[in-house]
């Protein structure tokens, strides 16, 4: 089950790689609008920095816990085929 862990948090960290730069590229300007008309000017320096960790960590929680559940799942369909 580790190694299965293992992997997943490998492909997750590759696919945050490169998963999670086009997100930000592609929502910054909608969340630095929104947060300004609701919060006021001044905040979207700290904006920047606090939504590239937002896109990173949904990219990577999402993305390892797809990767588990396809590996788990791949593997009860395999371990139930053979056995």
């Amino acid at each position: 089950m580790s190694s299965i862990q293992g992997l997943a948090n490998t492909l997750a960290l590759l696919i945050t790689f490169l998963g999670a730069p086009p997100l930000y590229s592609n929502t910054i300007g909608w969340v630095q609008v929104f947060v300004v008309r609701h919060y006021g000017y001044g905040v979207e320096s700290v904006t920047v920095i606090v939504w590239g960790g937002v896109c990173a960590a949904l990219v990577f929680f999402i993305s390892r816990a797809s990767i588990s559940t396809a590996l788990v799942m791949g593997g009860i369909a395999l371990a139930t085929r053979f056995l």
